[in-house]
């Protein structure tokens, strides 16, 4: 990651406007091309450096729904298992924790009543219990990570 690399990515973080076009937009914000910052972040999400770009929506204000959901994944059938789960479109993201609840994943649904069902849908592929533990209250934290 070089200087601009790093621009970008703390550039970013806080925004990104809607407009015909963003990146247009954003790029004369940080002072470089459109076609130079498309460029790069196209190569930091195709490098790992970025693990997603794109907008964070509210499902619960558009209708939706989301919970966070964890599985006792055996550590001998751990990829299978996150492949299953990762086929759902719902599952926004899957990640494994040192712990007996090895697996967590957030699912985000058009509908409150979609979450029994991916659910349900997970437990019946991989034959794991599908622990729900849906937000009581939210908490904003307004996280940047420097780079």
């Amino acid at each position: 990651m070089d200087d601009t690399d790093r621009l970008i990515v703390n550039g970013l973080q806080g925004g990104f406007a809607i407009a015909d076009r963003p990146f247009a937009d954003a790029a004369a914000r940080l002072a470089i091309d459109e076609d130079d910052l498309i460029e790069r972040v196209k190569r930091l999400c195709a490098d790992g450096s970025l693990s997603r770009f794109g907008p964070l929506y509210n499902a619960e204000q558009l209708g939706g729904a989301v919970t966070l959901a964890a599985v006792k994944a055996p550590a001998a059938d751990f990829e299978r298992i996150a492949a299953a789960v990762n086929a759902h479109a719902e599952v926004a993201h899957n990640y494994a924790r040192e712990d007996d609840l090895n697996m967590w994943f957030v699912i985000a649904t058009e509908t409150p009543e979609r979450i029994k069902h991916v659910i349900a849908d997970i437990e019946a592929e991989t034959g794991l219990r599908v622990y729900d533990m849906p937000k009581l209250e939210e908490f904003y934290v307004g996280l940047r990570l420097g780079v």
